[in-house]
């Protein structure tokens, strides 16, 4: 009779039940498993031989068949060593033969019998819970998985805990939850000076949750203010908080089981691949795309991006998701993120105008701009010019506001949106970057004068059905800023000058 233990498989956050069969027969003494396992997977035999000579065990003289079910599912990682130990263990009549029917396992061992630490804890132990079953999990990993709730966890910290525990020797305790933190210091708005144009659109993409875009020369304070987007934000929701947490446990990124309810922000360097961006490798772990779910992707000098990793951006903007496809599957992973980017309005940074302007302006400034694809730049609703910083504006005392008051408007906004969504229910998005169709058009009824003014805009400026889809969302959103009810001619008109390709054509529209 074949011995067995629960574990898991991931699958982009999703953890797919994983059954290990051991039987022991006759034949040639050898230790083989089977089910589709990857390096790592193969490698368990030898950590748990050591591991069991580190106990004073010994492998039965047997052919040992460890199965991994179901055949076809792709398992990698090192997570499969402590469930494959414990069904040899059940089958060896180390442990009590029913004591496993109740928990799933999962981590990797040590030459020695410890147990070490693994990615993908919380998402693991809410998978147990989800059938009916508690987590043998590392005693590294036991404040991570213990976010889970209702799951029974034990956290152990070697192989011959786990026995003394079951045999009545030495109980282990339950873990506490990690500790939540609230977060690093946000840098505040007050301490960037001048460009009050800017701040404003910074304000607007926060309250609706807008991507945008700021382009001028260096040191005119673009990182600066992408830098300070987080801290306008308001801290993630319970909801939003388990999505962006199991994101994280999968790539192995939550130490000793913090979790916070800060907004993430990544800023990848410019040579990131199109894997490193949006997902991939061996394992099709989570890009960072994923990694800012629910936060801030700050792109920095982006038309120096490769054209292929700035155009695989494209389906998450639009879809909130990334798909990650591999010969033998596809892995789906959450990609709900606002995109901030920064660039030069040339590759020497100076621009065409003013003192220092490049001399194969503007020839210069539409080569560069132009490695950004058109199709990408329409899905960014804010698109900055930012003028550089006089010394006039850097002798100016701080600003009467800073990120505090502008959070407190951004938060106002937020909850008229969201209200208006929890009235509507089905479903309705909280945020109007994510309106769209019936709700877009309940929700930005114009009046003739604001229909009038987008209709001549578009005219004039060719918006493309996109570019007028984000032009009402962008005008919503200003009209929730100032409390209104109603999107009005002048919420458009504002919605249409921070769109580059609609700054023209509304201002020949106002006359």
């Amino acid at each position: 009779m074949a011995a067995r233990v629960v574990t898991v498989a991931f699958e982009g956050v999703e953890a797919r039940r994983v059954d290990v069969e051991v039987q022991f027969t006759r034949g040639e003494h050898a230790f083989v498993l089977v089910g589709l396992g990857g390096k790592a997977v193969a490698e368990s035999r030898e950590r748990v031989r050591a591991a069991f000579m580190g106990l004073g065990l010994s492998l039965p003289g047997k052919r040992i068949i460890a199965n991994l079910a179901p055949a076809d599912l792709p398992k990698e990682g090192s997570h499969y060593d402590l469930p494959i130990a414990l069904a040899v263990m059940a089958g060896m009549g180390v442990l009590p033969p029913d004591v496993l029917n109740e928990w799933a396992a999962m981590g990797e061992l040590s030459l020695d019998g410890r147990i070490v630490g693994v990615a993908g804890a919380l998402p693991a132990a809410i998978a147990a819970g989800g059938m009916g079953l508690g987590l043998i999990c590392p005693e590294a990993c036991g404040p991570e998985a213990a976010w889970a709730g209702e799951t029974k966890i034990l956290a152990a910290p070697s192989l011959i805990a786990i026995v003394n525990h079951f045999r009545g020797g030495q109980i282990l305790a339950a873990p506490e939850p990690g500790r939540m933190r609230d977060g690093e210091r946000v840098p505040d708005l007050r301490e960037v000076k001048g460009q009050e144009n800017a701040k404003r659109a910074l304000e607007i993409a926060a309250a609706g949750g807008h991507n945008i875009s700021f382009v001028g020369p260096p040191g005119s304070g673009k990182s600066m203010m992408a830098q300070r987007l987080p801290g306008l934000l308001p801290p993630l929701s319970p909801e939003e908080l388990l999505q962006t947490s199991m994101v994280h446990s999968v790539a192995g990124l939550i130490a000793k089981g913090e979790l916070t309810r800060a907004r993430p922000f990544r800023a990848p360097h410019h040579s990131a691949s199109m894997a490193a961006l949006t997902g991939g490798g061996l394992r099709a772990k989570p890009g960072e795309v994923s990694l800012a779910h629910n936060g801030v992707l700050f792109l920095d000098e982006l038309p120096e991006f490769s054209a292929q990793a700035l155009d695989s951006l494209r389906q998450p903007l639009e879809t909130g998701e990334v798909m990650v496809a591999r010969a033998n599957a596809h892995v789906r992973y959450p990609a709900r993120f606002q995109l901030v980017a920064a660039m030069n309005p040339c590759r020497c940074g100076l621009g065409g105008a003013g003192k220092g302007a490049c001399g194969r302006a503007p020839r210069c400034q539409g080569d560069y701009q132009r490695r950004v694809s058109g199709p990408l730049m329409d899905r960014i609703d804010l698109q900055i010019e930012v003028p550089p910083v006089t010394a006039a504006d850097l002798a100016l005392p701080p600003p009467a506001e800073g990120t505090a008051e502008a959070a407190a408007r951004v938060a106002a906004a937020r909850a008229l949106s969201g209200e208006r969504a929890a009235g509507a229910g089905s479903g309705a998005p909280p945020l109007n970057a994510q309106a769209d169709g019936d709700w877009l058009e309940a929700i930005c009824a114009l009046d003739a004068p604001a229909r009038s003014l987008l209709s001549r805009a578009a005219e004039a400026g060719g918006l493309t059905a996109r570019g007028w889809t984000r032009t009402l969302r962008l005008a919503r959103t200003i009209a929730d800023l100032e409390g209104a009810g109603a999107v009005r001619r002048v919420h458009v008109a504002e919605a249409l000058i921070y769109r580059r390709v609609g700054a023209p054509a509304a201002a020949a529209a106002l006359g």
